[in-house]
This record gives structure tokens, sequence and C-alpha cells, in this order.
């Protein structure tokens, strides 16, 4: 039997649409508030550690939109254009934030380098008591953003706004970084804060390359990991009826899976219930699962 499911049975208890605008809503006025914050403690403290960090939570601005846009083009129903559905588009939104994630890193990086190499550091006062403070507000309000942004993600079961948590998180580790390097300016250590800044940057483009590579592991089809796969050969092989799995495959699809399976059945029952068999198989996966998008089962004789 092929059957290709319609729609899980579980259904989230939220509003998905809705949600998705709130987290979207709270990651933009977060940032343009903290921003225009740290550019203030910036300027009056004297801190370009500070001011670089305005306009990295700036950025994140722009990585929220990306990871709203793409949320709700994913939510999208198949049409004649896309038979399959839209959730790719969550891949193209995570894609597209690890690529600003490790630009930020890379940028992050050449700052730090080029005043090391120039010790431009030394011709700056020290920062004013203000930037340290400003430092530690961004490290908590950011902190707090991601763990918001990644409890919403894993409800929508969404990447996109995965990625986005952790975008707020490397903003947290950028502002570790410049709090850091304030207190140690301010201490005497003028150097303190490109050095800083060069470790935040290797952190950054750790994050970035796991972005990415989740990003790209769901754009290409690859299969779940064996102990989902194992969860669901039990699944089927309760069901009464099934005698074994012949074969078994999955691939994602976004923030869904695609299964295809095939079971052995009793060769000697009739058609109409070696299909009830199938369909039973197929109900009792596409219940259990509600990433599974679409299940095909193929029954053979045992």
């Amino acid at each position: 039997m092929n059957k290709t499911a319609k729609g899980t049975s579980k259904q989230p208890e939220f509003n998905k649409a809705a949600i998705t605008k709130q987290v979207a809503a709270v990651g933009v006025a977060g940032n343009v508030a903290l921003s225009a914050f740290k550019l203030v403690a910036g300027i009056a403290g004297n801190s370009t550690a500070m001011i670089s960090d305005a306009v990295h939570s700036l950025s994140d601005v722009f990585a929220t939109a990306i990871a709203f846009v793409g949320v709700r083009l994913a939510e999208r129903d198949a049409d004649a254009t896309h038979p399959y559905g839209h959730e790719r588009f969550e891949c193209v939104a995570s894609l597209a934030l690890g690529l600003i994630l490790a630009a930020t890193g890379l940028a992050i990086g050449y700052s730090s380098l080029e005043s090391i190499a120039t010790r431009s550091y030394a011709s700056t006062g020290a920062p004013g008591a203000i930037a340290l403070v400003a430092a530690a507000v961004s490290i908590l309000v950011k902190e707090g953003m991601f763990w918001y942004t990644r409890h919403w993600a894993r409800a929508l079961n969404s990447s996109a706004f995965m990625a986005d948590a952790w975008h707020h998180r490397s903003d947290a580790l950028s502002s570790i970084g410049a709090l850091l390097g304030i207190g140690a300016s301010m201490l005497g250590f003028a150097a303190g804060d490109a050095v800083a800044s060069l470790v935040i940057c290797v952190i950054i483009l750790k994050v970035a390359f796991d972005v990415l590579k989740d990003a790209l592991n769901n754009m290409t089809d690859t299969p779940c990991d064996r102990e989902y796969e194992r969860k669901i050969e039990e699944c089927i092989e309760a069901v009464p009826g099934v005698v074994r799995i012949d074969a078994m495959r999955t691939r994602k699809f976004g923030n869904r899976v695609y299964v295809d399976a095939e079971i052995a059945v009793d060769g000697q029952l009739p058609l109409v219930r070696a299909h009830e068999i199938a369909e039973a198989a197929h109900d009792a996966v596409e219940s259990s699962f509600a990433e599974v998008k679409h299940i095909m089962i193929h029954e053979n004789p045992a």
C-alpha cells in the first residue's frame, strides 16, 4: 500500500502563527532597544568595543527578520509549484543566518587582529564604567533572548528560529568579550579587548559551522539518526499482523521527515486484510511521530 500522510494527528496546542509573530517581535524589539542602549553607553563611556557590540546587536534585527520570513514561508501549504510543501524555506533561512554568523565572527576576528597589529588600542583612553555596565546588561538580556527563542524553536520544531537563538547567544558571547576587554583596559591591560574578541571570534565561527552544517543536512535528504529510525521500526513492529520489517529508509525534508518502509505480512492473507495491516502501521507512525509528513508502506508476503 502506498499512502501519503496529509498531516500528522498530533497538533500543537498553541497558535503557531501567533507564536511566530511573538518570537519575531521580541527579537526585533529587544535588539533595537539593546543596540540603542549600547551605542549611547559606548559613546559616553569611550568604548569602541561597546560601539562595535551595538552594531552587532543591530545586525541581529535582520537575522530575526530572516528567521521570521523563513518560518512563515515554510508554513505555506503545498501548491502546484511546490507539491511537497515549503518546509525547505526554513533551511534556506538557517543557511542565511549561518552565513551572517560566520561573517560576524570573521569581522570581529579581523578587527581584533588589526587592532593588535597596529596597536591602535593604545591610542584610546580607558573606557568608563557605563560601558562595563552596558556589557553586563547585554549579556543578561541576550542570554535571556537565547533561552526564550530556543524554547519556542523547539516547540515549533523550527531550524530557522533555532539558528536565530544561537545568533542571540553569539551576541551574548560578544558582550562577554567586550566585558572582559573593557575590564582589562580599565585595569591597565590596553590590549585586553582585542585579545578577548579573538576568542569570541573562534566561538562564533564554531556556532556558525554547526548552524550551516545542520541547514545543509536538512536540504540534502540526509537520513534521520539511527535511534530515531529504531523508534519508528518499533512502532511498526508493534502493529498486529506485521511479521517483520524488510527495509526502511528515512530522509529529512526541512524540519519534517519522509519514511519509506517495506513490511512482511502473512502471504496467505487476503489482499484486503494485508492492506488493513499496512494501513494500521501507516496510521501508527503518523499518530506517534509529529515530524513525519509523508510515509509509504509496501507489504511483502512473509
